[in-house]
């Protein structure tokens, strides 16, 4: 078979390199895909959300199984068009992926659903907010309802930050017309985070692998939030209690209130949550695999993952317990590796040096993001977070010194990364 994995970031590299593995898939193409994606699959210039384009390209070539990446296809409706068609396609609808899409829908469907989640209010004028906000007695979350690269959410400390966070959004519309319409602002909540993903299909749900990821720029969780700077997997928060307590409370609701309003959901439900003095509280929800919590996850998965989607898409998932899902037992770290200036403007087109050497670091894979293939082979950054330096260990910290090991082999001009992803889990062990 032929798969077809949509986007060019470390999640649909690291989808690329793991789909490449089945003994069921001949080639996998990546569209548009990065130099990454270039090594272990063959790319195919087409954007991602060029669905006239995606459709020939599919059906000229005879592929099988279409995956979907990032989120901006879904919510546009990437899935309907491919359906439409009769291609098989991995992914939410359109309507389902508002879970996601729209910070709005997804919390309103909490409260509907009874899903233990922050205190909240929504807003489509600037001057309620403010009123609002500034009777609270406790600090705010200002969320902008639509899609915005991970950064849309706006965690403040005091008063000031949240009526400027309200400006940033919805006067000055940093994030775009469309995703400042309305605000969600909630109560925060303090605890550790971790992101709990699971396979949905029609009413069965299967957890995969708990994570960890690290959303601030700068060391010790300070700087403005980004797409996320590195993660772990399994995350030591995330017991058996924990993830039992986040899919009865949860998960289940949430996708049996989706099927009730016949907007059943199939695909990667992912839950951003909370744990809080008074137990797990869910933050958002999202309609696809995290980055860069996938690249350590799929280090870490044993079973066949074109066999997982395959069973999601013909609703057999319930044939496949928690118990078949093979996992290998040594934790995996990714460390992010991102341009100078990001999750703010950044300069691309510099020239990557070292990666041939990081990859010959054992139980190491360098997954590509903001990456290009230039004629000659040259590789040079292309986006804000350019690789993600995944490694699997004995332990998290022989997993975490073997990814800094690679990341200290790599460098272009302008280069950062965080140089504590997982430490809060180690001090936890120790």
């Amino acid at each position: 078979m032929k798969v077809l994995v949509i986007g060019k970031g470390g999640r649909e590299h690291a989808l690329v390199w793991k789909l490449a593995q089945s003994p069921r898939v001949e080639r996998v193409y990546c569209a548009p895909g990065n130099a990454g994606t270039a090594l272990d699959g063959v790319n195919v210039p087409i954007d991602a959300n060029d669905f006239t384009a995606l459709i020939r390209f599919v059906k000229k070539e005879n592929v099988g199984l279409t995956v979907v990446g990032p989120e901006d296809p879904l919510a546009n409706g990437i899935v309907d068009a491919f359906q439409a068609e009769g291609l098989r396609i991995f992914g939410p609808t359109k309507a389902a992926a508002q879970v996601e899409a729209s910070k709005v829908y997804s919390k309103k469907l909490m409260r509907h659903a009874d899903v233990p989640t922050a205190e909240f209010r929504v807003f489509d004028h600037p001057e309620p907010a403010r009123k609002y906000i500034e009777t609270r007695e406790y600090p705010c979350v200002i969320k902008a309802d639509g899609l915005a690269a991970g950064k849309g959410v706006i965690v403040c400390s005091n008063t000031e930050e949240a009526l400027e966070a309200v400006n940033r959004i919805m006067v000055r519309e940093e994030f775009g017309r469309v995703a400042g319409r309305q605000i969600v602002v909630e109560k925060r909540l303090e605890g550790e985070e971790v992101s709990i993903m699971a396979l949905v299909a029609g009413r069965t749900i299967v957890p995969l692998a708990s994570s960890q990821d690290h959303k601030r720029a700068l060391d010790g969780d300070q700087g403005p939030n980004t797409g996320g700077m590195g993660a772990y997997s399994p995350a030591p928060i995330a017991t058996p209690e924990l993830l039992s307590l986040v899919e009865t409370d949860a998960l289940l609701p949430t996708v049996h209130a989706m099927k009730r309003a016949r907007t059943p959901f199939r695909g990667i439900l992912y839950a951003g949550v909370i744990v809080t003095n008074q137990g797990p509280r869910i933050l958002e929800y999202n309609c696809r695999l995290g980055d860069p919590e996938t690249q350590p996850i799929l280090m870490r998965l044993k079973t066949d993952l074109c066999d997982l989607i395959d069973a999601a898409i013909d609703d057999r998932l319930a044939d496949i317990s928690e118990d078949l899902l093979e996992w290998d037992p040594r934790p995996a770290v990714c460390v992010v590796i991102a341009s100078g200036g990001y999750p703010g403007t950044f300069v691309k087109g510099k020239m990557i040096q070292g990666l041939d050497e990081a990859a010959k670091v054992p139980n190491v894979k360098v997954f590509h993001a903001g990456t290009k293939l230039e004629p000659g082979g040259m590789v040079v950054t292309d986006g804000g977070r350019v690789l993600g330096v995944t490694a699997l260990g004995a332990t998290l910290m022989e997993a975490r010194t073997s990814a800094y090991e690679a990341v200290s082999k790599i460098s272009f001009p302008g280069a950062f990364h965080r140089k504590d992803i997982g430490e809060k889990a180690l001090a936890k062990a120790i």
